[in-house]
């Protein structure tokens, strides 16, 4: 971590979390090293927690349990943030289907969400404004300007 205070904040979610019904499946102690927070994993996290509710800038993963794939889809998009998402699937037809459901700037099917200088990357809803990265990324910092001359 960063800085010790962001060691706390994401144990403060962990604890929460596991207070409001989550089960710690890995990781969730403090370590002697003020910086340093084990890989954690929650499983059954749900509305109401600070794992499902809040961004969880630290190792730690929460596993959520969806009914079907339009559970899923709900689960995905009942967050105020939108940076990006994974769709994994064997049936990438599918997978496309599910990736065009979901509100995020970037969906990703059988990767993990990373940036590429290529494709523009950025958010939706709180996860920031604009877009950096690729054309759309380079007009973010234009200034565009018109100028007319009726001669």
């Amino acid at each position: 971590m960063a800085r010790a205070n962001l060691r706390q904040a994401i144990h403060d979610q962990v604890s929460r979390s596991v207070e409001a019904g989550a089960r710690l499946l890995l990781g969730g102690q403090l370590l002697d090293r003020p910086t340093c927070y084990p890989a954690t994993i929650l499983d059954g996290v749900g509305p109401g927690m600070a794992a499902y509710s809040e961004e969880l800038f630290g190792p730690a993963a929460s596993i959520l349990h969806a009914r079907d794939e339009t559970h899923a889809i709900e689960l995905a998009n009942d967050t105020s943030f939108g940076l990006g998402a994974s769709v994994w699937t064997r049936d990438i037809t599918r997978g496309e289907h599910v990736a065009r459901q979901i509100r995020a700037g970037a969906v990703f099917v059988n990767a993990l969400v990373r940036s590429d200088v290529r494709l523009p990357f950025g958010g939706t809803k709180t996860s920031g404004y604009g877009r950096e990265l690729a054309e759309y990324g380079m007009r973010e910092f234009m200034n565009i300007k018109t100028v007319y001359i009726d001669a």
